[in-house]
């Protein structure tokens, strides 16, 4: 089955204006993929750097849920969660935020990415459609 690309705004137009090469979201063979994307305020579209890490989170994981939900999925149906953080030191605060978002499930692998600049996260989610 070819990969379906499913546009989700705005996330769409903001990951285009970064000129990232890559959808918001995609599905093939009953799995629906959300690509990573940074913690965008949600009025402007640009990068979230100075809040903080728990802020980053809550931006990044509302998105993933709206984007799963545009391809007819949820976070109770997500299979793998991948969480890629600046600063290893942040993950017991980016834990806290996620598992308010996705209670039942605590699946993920994270990769601490050593990096100059502020703590960012950002995370890609593997769900089936519902």
């Amino acid at each position: 089955m070819k990969p379906e690309m499913i546009r989700v705004e705005p996330y769409s137009t903001w990951l285009e204006s970064w000129k990232a090469p890559t959808s918001a979201v995609s599905r093939a063979n009953g799995f629906v993929f959300v690509s990573g994307m940074p913690p965008y305020d949600p009025e402007t579209g640009q990068v979230i750097e100075n809040a903080t890490i728990e802020k980053q989170t809550e931006l990044v994981l509302e998105q993933m849920k709206k984007c799963l939900e545009a391809a007819g999925s949820d976070l109770d149906h997500v299979v793998k969660v991948i969480v890629y953080s600046a600063r290893a030191d942040k993950f017991a605060e980016i834990n806290v935020v996620y598992v308010k978002f996705s209670p039942k499930t605590r699946r993920r692998a994270c990769s601490a990415m050593w990096l100059a600049g502020p703590a960012r996260s950002i995370s890609r989610s593997i769900a089936p459609q519902s």
